[in-house]
């Protein structure tokens, strides 16, 4: 039998879950499971809200547009959000979204907009990035929605990380040949470091930027190879490094 049931569609809800419960759908959803997902009464729907684990539920239809679930078992405890906060500079809309779909998947457990000398812009939609998250979360089997934090100036991000935690910063001028070796090196004896992770802006972080960042003691600037990758394929690049040599993914 698999560990996970790939089979049944997932939901995340607001309200709390335990056996028994009647949770009635709003009318996105009843739709999604009525008439796309085209799923019948007494089918299992998987359940999540951050905060209870993970429950099985029956679909009750009681329209065509309309439906409730029938919470019936826990089918998953819940678990923490991973120590591992990742601190971006805002890209255009449909880029965002992959992002922060892509930081969900690879275990971000904090999903911080910074906003940098060359960053595109000075606001983001944090509903839209928190909505992008949920949908992650929902196709991923996640069960800890990520925190997503108001945005802050580059300085301001950097203030507010505890100085014990270790900040990943990737830098394409970086001297660094081997970034499994400097991240160990950089984790010391810490089996399971809090970690965070730093991506700038396309047009790179500004000469200041870069010696402000490398000025803070407990940090380690990697380089991710020969070629220049965009900042959202440096995000999936650099958190598949960091939770494969120190975090959840070893």
């Amino acid at each position: 039998m698999p560990a996970y049931d790939f089979t049944a569609p997932r939901l995340f809800v607001e309200a709390a879950l335990a056996a028994g419960a009647h949770l009635p759908l709003d009318r996105a959803q009843a739709n999604y499971l009525l008439n796309v997902l085209r799923r019948k009464p007494e089918d299992p729907v998987l359940l999540f809200n951050g905060r209870d684990g993970e429950w099985r539920a029956r679909l009750r239809p009681s329209g065509r547009k309309s439906a409730d679930l029938e919470v019936v078992e826990r089918t998953r405890a819940q678990t923490a959000a991973p120590d591992l906060h990742y601190l971006f500079a805002p890209l255009k809309s449909a880029r965002l979204d992959y992002l922060a779909q892509k930081a969900v998947e690879m275990g971000a457990g904090t999903i911080r907009p910074v906003f940098t000398r060359y960053t595109q812009g000075d606001r983001i939609n944090l509903e839209r990035l928190r909505a992008n998250a949920v949908e992650a979360a929902e196709q991923c089997g996640v069960l800890a929605i990520p925190e997503i934090a108001e945005g802050q100036r580059l300085d301001e991000a950097l203030d507010a990380l505890a100085p014990d935690r270790l900040l990943v910063f990737c830098d394409e001028d970086a001297p660094v040949a081997d970034p499994v070796r400097a991240l160990r090196a950089a984790a010391g004896e810490a089996e399971h470091p809090p970690l965070a992770v730093l991506v700038g802006p396309e047009g790179g972080f500004s000469p200041e930027e870069r010696e402000r960042v490398r000025a803070r003691p407990n940090g380690v600037a990697l380089s991710l190879g020969p070629r220049i990758l965009r900042a959202d394929t440096a995000a999936v690049a650099v958190l598949a490094l960091v939770q494969a040599v120190l975090g959840d993914g070893r």
